[in-house]
């Protein structure tokens, strides 16, 4: 195991720690590449698992969105086939979940291992370019490189060949995966077009304001929020006044200071506000 460093993020949160699961834990690899497979070989993703193989678990249609707590995502994994994590399910064992739930299960193993690691939120380009899809991604620190590197534990061989993937998933490049952050700055600053990134046909600045704060709860360990009820929002509320604005160039500001191993400060009462229940649930 490595050397656990002094960081809060080789530690668990809420939503990573395995709980009664962690012995399960102790005889994975600690090659991202390899946790990355065993990921892919746990968990079918519940939009592209019906296009990319023969075979799909039952109640694969109705299965929930619903990002599981990591005991509770083991507990279903375990439930559909009692046997070691490192073992590959065929696609019809494994369990539905979506990009944060692969992201979530890798950033659990890392932190079990004493890497730090987090989830992120931001938009991806290698769904339906020349568009940003709505994407959540796992980072962990390299010690060789002294920084973040950015891991897509979703796409594994039949994603890739799907997408045409040709870039390595387990070191994104700068381009192919952006920060909610640097799309709010591209928008800002560089005129980019906000109807280019969103989820499915809802995009535009609201949007990006939603990972905005999806991205900076992340950072502090809240992988889940009552940010991902933006399916609630009325159509009247999707607009951004002037508040929102530069309360959104305060998020865009911490999250951009994040290149550290600690979480960046939310800096203000008003912020913490925001973050702590969307305007529409006011």
């Amino acid at each position: 195991m490595l050397e656990k460093p002094v960081t809060d993020y080789a530690h668990h949160g809420a939503l990573t720690d395995p709980g009664p699961h962690g012995a399960l834990f102790d005889d994975l690899p600690t090659d991202v590449a390899e946790l990355s497979q065993i990921v892919q070989g746990l968990l079918i993703h519940d939009a592209f698992g019906r296009d990319l193989y023969g075979a799909v678990p039952a109640g694969f249609q109705a299965a929930s969105r619903e990002t599981l707590p990591i005991p509770s995502r083991i507990g279903a994994i375990l439930a559909a086939r009692d046997a070691p994590l490192s073992v590959a399910r065929p696609p019809e064992q494994r369990s539905i979940g979506t990009c944060r739930d692969f992201a979530l299960l890798l950033c659990a193993m890392l932190r079990q291992q004493g890497t730090p690691a987090r989830v992120r939120c931001g938009f991806a380009k290698y769904f339906h370019p020349p568009s940003y899809e709505d994407h959540w991604v796992c980072e962990y620190w390299r010690r060789d490189r002294q920084a973040w590197t950015k891991v897509d534990p979703q796409l594994d061989a039949e994603h890739r060949a799907h997408l045409e993937i040709g870039f390595d998933t387990t070191d994104l490049p700068a381009d192919q995966f952006l920060f909610a952050w640097q799309v709010w700055r591209m928008v800002q600053n560089e005129g980019a077009d906000p109807a280019l990134f969103g989820h499915g046909e809802t995009t535009g600045a609201w949007f990006i304001q939603v990972n905005l704060a999806r991205d900076l709860l992340s950072l502090h360990k809240r992988e889940v929020s009552p940010w991902d009820r933006w399916r609630e929002a009325p159509a009247a509320q999707r607009e951004l006044n002037c508040e929102a604005t530069l309360l959104c160039d305060r998020m865009a500001a911490l999250a951009k200071s994040a290149q550290g191993l600690a979480p960046p400060g939310q800096g203000d009462v008003r912020l913490t506000a925001f973050l702590s229940l969307p305007p529409w649930q006011r």
